[in-house]
């Protein structure tokens, strides 16, 4: 890809906005900083990797995965072009990526030096304000997910703990054994699972 087209993706990265194009042209020729091109599916970072970059995404999709021992996938999240991974870990004192980053499709990445990220931070606080809005929104999106999977958790529960009463008590019809209230305010029923 050529340094115009790579100028022009960057840009699309609210980070940059408050660079021009000169400056744009110094960052991609910097030593601290490079591109990286990866093909759908190829992983990016491993889960327990050091992170040791801060990647913006120029084109492409990539996708945050958990990961199990049983094969089990959870979609964290996928990013698109002008999005970034790593930023909320690159100064970390435990900086290993918590899960696995993949490439949802064909993606090309500019990969940032933490000094040089520092760098930019220092000079330019339109940088510095869109890092500081790209980690929020990180902490926004697992806050999101959490409450996703608890609440799945709590309806699991529920869901089994029907299906064991209904074996128990075979019936269609289930007895509580407590008031709905109770039962609705933080499991407050015996027996509960």
């Amino acid at each position: 890809m050529k340094n115009n087209e790579i100028l022009r993706l960057l840009t699309s990265a609210n980070y940059f906005s408050g660079f021009c194009e000169a400056e744009l042209a110094e960052i991609i020729h910097s030593p601290k900083t490079k591109i990286g091109e990866y093909l759908k599916d190829q992983v990016i970072h491993l889960k327990d990797e050091p992170c040791q970059w801060m990647d913006v995404i120029l084109s492409g999709r990539v996708a945050v995965l958990n990961l199990d021992e049983n094969g089990n996938m959870l979609v964290v999240n996928v990013f698109g072009v002008g999005e970034s991974i790593g930023e909320n870990l690159l100064f970390a004192v435990r900086n290993s990526y918590p899960m696995t980053v993949m490439a949802a499709t064909q993606v090309m990445m500019l990969h940032l030096e933490p000094e040089l990220v520092l760098s930019l931070c220092q000079k330019n606080a339109d940088f510095l304000k869109g890092l500081l809005q790209s980690i929020s929104e990180k902490t926004m999106i697992l806050t999101d997910k959490l409450t996703v999977i608890s609440l799945k958790t709590v309806r699991q529960r529920i869901n089994d703990y029907l299906s064991h009463q209904y074996q128990l008590q075979q019936s269609p019809v289930i007895t509580l054994g407590c008031s709905k209230k109770n039962w609705q305010n933080g499991w407050a029923c015996s027996g509960l699972p």
